[in-house]
């Protein structure tokens, strides 16, 4: 097999754009010359990368597996040619994407406590839902991706391909604003009809507490007045005396420890989540590389927020 390196930054380059006519116009080659790069890159692998069917192009299934080696094969090559001319990148910092709830109140105090086993790691992190972070995990637009793992989810990530540690063990709590009692507002025991503030149907976290209450009575007497896909948009909502929400834990620790907020149910209405950190492992970017194997050396409780 004869593959050239401009072919494999063509590709990458149309995985950016999806469109041959601007790819072309960055590659600095005409639209015609441009399509015989990526024909002639697709004869080389055997295989079609590109699915030219739709509009903006898509990449087909064994397109997006090869996008992640063939920007690893240009990264490296570029981190090389940098080592030569004297330039560091020691200090390069981790691409991370990761659930919203979890760049907001889980990211910081983690990563803070992991730097302190493994010393400064320098991050850029960007918040999406869960469908968003592992569509930019499997195309190696991230270095890691921090996530709510389920078993029962339709978006598997193949275990050899994309490797993980677990690093927390979580719930999310039915929670209410407190009556001039310090009892909830609103009651799942008590209450006939209860305002719910529920996850969009899209969220993740939506989806866990819709498989609490598929089978269960409870979905009757709830009656929604809001959504939205954040845990933290649900949990200014509770604040204000809307109604009840379940919110992970670690969003709301100190709002139930000061008694801003108050559980709307007892523990056998909690739903556990498990927290994972996502890589790729055709992707070899020293500092992901190094990470990965300091932080397989750590003890298991260390990971665990």
């Amino acid at each position: 097999m004869n593959l050239e390196t401009k072919w494999l930054e063509d590709f990458v380059a149309l995985a950016n754009t999806r469109s041959f006519s601007a790819s072309a116009k960055q590659r600095h080659v005409t639209q015609p010359a441009f399509s015989r790069r990526i024909r002639a890159l697709e004869q080389a692998v055997g295989v079609t990368l590109v699915d030219r069917s739709t509009t903006p192009i898509g990449l087909s299934s064994e397109g997006q597996l090869f996008l992640i080696t063939a920007r690893n094969l240009v990264e490296q090559l570029n981190e090389s040619l940098s080592h030569l001319r004297g330039v560091s990148i020691a200090n390069e910092a981790l691409d991370i994407v990761a659930a919203h709830s979890l760049a907001l109140s889980f990211f910081p105090p983690w990563i803070s406590r992991l730097q302190k086993g493994l010393g400064e790691l320098p991050t850029r992190l960007v918040a999406m839902n869960v469908g968003e972070a592992i569509h930019v995990l499997r195309e190696g637009n991230c270095d890691l991706m921090l996530a709510y793992y389920d078993p029962f989810a339709t978006m598997q990530l193949d275990a050899e391909v994309f490797p993980s540690f677990s690093i927390g063990q979580v719930k999310m709590l039915p929670v209410s604003l407190p009556d001039e009692h310090g009892k909830p507002l609103f009651s799942i025991q008590n209450d006939s009809s209860i305002p719910y503030l529920a996850y969009t149907q899209g969220a993740f976290l939506g989806r866990s507490v819709r498989m609490l209450l598929k089978n269960d009575p409870l979905r009757l007497k709830l009656r929604t007045v809001y959504e939205t896909a954040m845990a933290e948009g649900l949990k200014g909502m509770v604040l204000q005396g809307v109604g009840i929400a379940w919110i992970p834990d670690f969003c709301i620790r100190e709002e139930l420890k000061t008694g801003k907020l108050v559980r709307a149910g007892d523990e056998g209405w909690d739903i556990p989540l498990e927290i994972r950190l996502y890589r790729c492992s055709l992707v070899h970017k020293p500092g992901v590389e190094r990470l990965w194997r300091q932080m397989m050396k750590l003890p298991r409780d260390f990971l665990q927020a």
